[in-house]
């Protein structure tokens, strides 16, 4: 059976995805875990070296080494498992294992002390595999609940709810945090006590996605094959199609060097204002916060731009902004200035992201059966981009001991991403021109 388009309970469950997942990204990534690890593993120690598995580190770069190994592990398996779970139909029962896996990683960094830093750092990863892993499932439904011309508003709806969980979350969280005298628990504990509110909020807001999207829809027809000999011929089938399609190949190039600078600014910028700044865990919160808020703003405008000036004029605007924000990183020196830098990194945050969503959807073809397998491409894309952001970032901060230098070389992403972008437009106008001709 034909599964409906455009229905409204249905969209809401797939956007309360987001809104269940992205208390991870907030808390995890960007604000209370950053700051708990940095504080945990300075302290005493002003240099900040680690021993992982009787290997020393700097603290910043193991973390930006583990985030980037996690990221690798992901890239390596999502192809096999997409084209396992379009071959199978099965690609809610994968975003299900994900996301447990996620949780229950943030349920163990609940026990993370310096005692137990090797099994911490090893959630750390896993609770980032889990993130990423169920993402590529839930981006995958993008096609099957939306028809083309509502698919940018309805990511744009996915991201505006997850920005909006993650604040309430870290709001949660932030109550613990600057309160603990309050509940007679030391700060250490507050911080650990807001890894387990996260597994909660992630793992039982969940459950709603859980029950209410569809199932897929196998591409194996009739016969029956081994399992994986049918998702590999399923992934070979999907790569032939992607290189046959003019503007998705054109596209994932330029999301890739974009996705360098993009994800891998949202992921060190905590550790940034921590280290560089020495700014105090409350305003760093307070600013993680505004960039959630103004996200929600870039988001929805955005999606109105793409609407009135094409998808990739609008993502070439966005991406032209970030190079700007990324060269003027280097020279951030106070708070004050970081705040700036913050309120315009939230703008565009929302927007990259949502339009980079929607568009890969359009150039997909339509009517196929299951969309688990294009869209791992998509993923493999930005998690292979994450990989090089994160360990290009920890290698120039090892080799030169400035973060600033490593913001500097991000920039030369963002360049090209942009340079690939215009490309892209410039073929899309001739191919609009040649068929109005035709």
């Amino acid at each position: 059976m034909t599964q409906e388009k455009n229905n409204k309970k249905t969209i809401r469950a797939w956007a309360m995805f987001d809104w269940a997942n992205q208390s991870y990204n907030m808390v995890i990534t960007s604000t209370i875990f950053p700051a708990y690890y940095v504080g945990i593993t300075q302290d005493k120690n002003p240099k900040g070296i680690v021993s992982f598995f009787g290997h020393k580190y700097v603290n910043t770069v193991l973390s930006n080494y583990v985030l980037g190994a996690s990221y690798l592990l992901i890239v390596v398996l999502l192809p096999i498992l997409t084209s396992i779970a379009d071959y199978k139909g099965q690609k809610k029962l994968y975003l299900q294992m994900f996301t447990w896996l996620g949780a229950l990683a943030c349920f163990g960094l609940f026990f993370f002390k310096m005692s137990t830093f090797e099994f911490g750092m090893i959630c750390f990863g896993l609770a980032s595999v889990g993130y990423c892993g169920g993402f590529v499932f839930y981006n995958s439904y993008l096609p099957q609940i939306a028809t083309v011309d509502q698919q940018d508003a309805v990511s744009a709806k996915g991201f505006i709810y997850g920005f909006a969980g993650s604040i309430v979350v870290q709001l949660l969280c932030f109550v613990f945090v600057l309160g603990h005298k309050w509940f007679g628990i030391t700060e250490d504990f507050s911080a650990q006590l807001s890894f387990l509110i996260v597994a909660i909020w992630w793992i039982g807001f969940s459950l709603i996605p859980f029950y209410l999207l569809p199932k897929g829809v196998p591409n194996a027809g009739s016969h029956e094959y081994n399992v994986f000999t049918g998702g590999f011929k399923e992934l070979a089938k999907v790569w032939k199609k992607v290189k046959q399609l003019p503007l998705l190949k054109r596209f994932l190039p330029a999301f890739f060097f974009y996705s360098v600078g993009v994800q891998t600014i949202m992921l060190v910028a905590a550790n940034f204002a921590a280290k560089e700044l020495k700014m105090p865990d409350d305003d760093l919160i307070t600013i993680i916060l505004i960039i959630q808020v103004v996200a929600i703003i870039g988001a929805a405008i955005t999606a109105k731009a793409s609407e009135k000036f094409g998808n990739v004029r609008a993502l070439s605007a966005v991406v032209a902004i970030w190079c700007l924000i990324c060269a003027g990183v280097y020279f951030i020196a106070n708070a004050n200035q970081f705040y700036v830098a913050a309120a315009v990194v939230g703008l565009v945050m929302g927007g990259v992201q949502s339009l980079s969503r929607s568009t890969f959807s359009k150039f997909i073809p339509p009517n196929i059966p299951d969309t688990a397998s294009y869209f791992s491409f998509y993923d493999v894309t930005e998690k292979l981009s994450i990989v090089v952001g994160l360990f290009t970032f920890g290698f120039v901060e090892a080799t030169t001991g400035e973060m600033r230098d490593s913001a500097l070389v991000l920039d030369g992403f963002f360049v090209i991403g942009f340079l690939l972008l215009i490309s892209l437009l410039l073929f899309q106008n001739k191919q609009t021109a040649e068929e109005a001709v035709v």
